[in-house]
């Protein structure tokens, strides 16, 4: 199967370095509109057989134009929804920031019974994404689109693609509407082909977007 993962368009939140987890949460921008709109063109060399968006309005909003261009439904599902961020909810600080992606890669690395400050831990987080995918692959899909949240995403291809690693996943942060392609199964892994359209291995540094869900992680 052919899975891409994309990230949601800008939101206010993500101007304001938010920690934005919680439903429905915010819309897009303007600029966020537009980058939801150009994704038909940006995924156009795609045939893509399911479209997958999380419960959060801005990964619905992001996938609308990609729906109404290939025909298909947009399937909402809690599983692809972004990384609850707990006690550090609307939080903008540095520190909060650090501990969120902190414990997001070190579920990547193994730590799964690790919690978030009042929320989930690594196995509920990588459960209910393994569930999506498994979905979608049962399905018979051969390529499907999951627009959902960067934390969500660099976390899942950290700890579920056999060449992207915790420093790789870390230091490559995705901008809004950012899209890793990966090739697998949820029975035989996965291994990641693109990482915002640039083949792996090795890919340029990227641009830290404008929110603390896209930056890298920082030591404790």
């Amino acid at each position: 199967m052919r899975l891409l993962l994309i990230r949601h368009g800008q939101t206010p939140s993500n101007l304001k370095h938010l920690l934005d987890t919680a439903e429905p949460g915010p819309g897009l921008t303007s600029l966020g509109q537009e980058q939801a709109a150009a994704l038909p063109d940006a995924l156009a060399s795609e045939r893509i057989d399911a479209l997958y968006a999380s419960t959060l309005v801005r990964t619905q909003l992001t996938a609308a134009p990609l729906a109404a261009a290939t025909g298909l439904e947009v399937r909402v599902r809690a599983g692809v929804r972004e990384l609850a961020a707990g006690d550090l909810e609307m939080r903008g600080d540095d520190e909060a920031a650090r501990r969120y992606m902190h414990t997001a890669f070190a579920w990547s690395a193994g730590d799964v019974r690790l919690r978030m400050p009042g929320g989930e831990n690594g196995v509920e987080a990588l459960g209910r994404f393994d569930a999506v995918v498994a979905e979608a692959h049962e399905d018979g899909a051969e390529t499907v689109a999951v627009v959902s949240h960067g934390a969500a995403i660099r976390m899942w291809v950290a700890a579920r693609a056999d060449n992207v690693d915790v420093a790789y996943a870390a230091q490559h942060p995705l901008a809004n509407t950012g899209i890793v392609i990966l090739t697998g199964s949820p029975g035989q892994g996965w291994r990641a082909l693109l990482w915002e359209g640039t083949s792996l291995g090795p890919l340029p540094h990227t641009p830290d977007p404008d929110d603390p869900t896209g930056s890298a992680l920082s030591t404790p």
